[in-house]
């Protein structure tokens, strides 16, 4: 083979495997998910307890878990429901693997969860619960409040440099794993 043909089968064979090489490094962090991945994961309404309730897909947030699996977050709009499910609940996740959250292994499923903000003018965390469709409590943690955010959202995924993430409710967060 001369040096020309072994340079355009080399071109070939890394233009081919580039993508993957990239993939296979990603699989070792999160990674947040956009466009249309996102737009087709996104589920109208979400059913916990028997009810239908509409999902925000403007607070919500597709991840790539360092499996290769996906995760949804998504808050979840309670008015007009009864005062045990405004009360209980203020998002979902939906996961095709396992994540840790609150240390507590959440294997591939559908869940809704619960944030409680600490007292008006207290500066301390608040607690994060973890339900089954069936309303069920899985989990609860406490949450840590991070001041340094500039403009916190009502719902986000933030990852770190290092790979790791958090999960936002305001100010308010938990490490995902």
């Amino acid at each position: 083979m001369t040096k020309a043909g072994l340079l355009v089968s080399s071109l070939a064979i890394a233009a081919v495997l580039g993508p993957c090489a990239n993939r296979a490094l990603a699989q070792h962090s999160f990674e947040i998910v956009t466009g249309k991945p996102f737009d087709s994961a996104m589920p109208k309404d979400f059913y916990l307890e028997g009810s239908a309730i509409p999902t925000e897909k403007r607070n919500a947030a597709l991840i790539r878990l360092p499996s290769g699996a996906r995760a949804l977050f998504a808050l979840i709009d309670t008015t007009g429901y009864s005062s045990d499910i405004v009360a209980k609940y203020v998002g979902m996740l939906i996961t095709e693997g396992d994540i840790t959250l609150c240390g507590h292994t959440v294997s591939v499923g559908s869940y809704g969860f619960g944030w409680t903000h600490p007292a008006t003018g207290v500066e301390g965390g608040g607690k994060f619960s973890l339900y089954d469709q069936s309303g069920a409590k899985l989990t609860e943690c406490a949450t840590s409040r991070d001041a340094q955010i500039k403009q916190p959202r009502p719902l986000q995924v933030v990852i770190a440099s290092g790979g790791s993430a958090r999960l936002y409710y305001g100010r308010q967060n938990i490490e995902l794993k």
